[in-house]
């Protein structure tokens, strides 16, 4: 399975889709990216005259790519439609540094657990000059 593939399952579609594309992929571990448009919706009013990506943006996208992408991967034998469905279960995400408008993020994933379709996995977040954004632990359930 490819990374199109891997994209074209998820269960979202823009403007709520936060993976622009996979870099690298294994039963370990996923690396992906997305590049915050300037127009994007919820800038506006975050915070007034100095725009920033909410952390709960920041955490959908580090979800999206590090536990979902990574989920449909490690299930690509067995799904059953075109339309696997997650349920995040919890999450713990620290934040060290704002991500502004136009900003490329790459999110790094590393697998810890994977059993009975329950993923969890430890992600971070780094900008393009390799400083840690974000890192924290992400859990979901998958349903193929």
């Amino acid at each position: 399975m490819n990374s199109e593939q891997i994209i074209s399952l998820l269960p979202y579609e823009k403007p709520f889709l936060f993976v622009d594309g996979i870099d690298a992929i294994s039963d370990e571990s996923i690396t992906g990216h997305y590049t915050f448009k300037k127009d994007e919706s919820f800038y506006e009013g975050h915070f007034k005259n100095n725009p920033m990506t909410p952390g709960v943006i920041l955490t959908e996208c580090m979800a999206q790519i590090g536990l979902v992408c990574l989920g449909i991967y490690l299930l690509k034998d067995e799904l059953e439609s075109d339309n696997p469905q997650i349920a995040l279960t919890s999450n713990q995400v620290d934040f060290y540094l704002p991500v502004l408008p136009g900003e490329k993020v790459t999110v790094i994933s590393e697998k810890e657990v994977f059993r009975f379709n329950k993923l969890k996995c430890k992600v971070k977040m780094l900008n393009t000059k390799g400083e840690l954004v974000a890192r924290g632990i992400i859990s979901g359930m998958m349903k193929v």
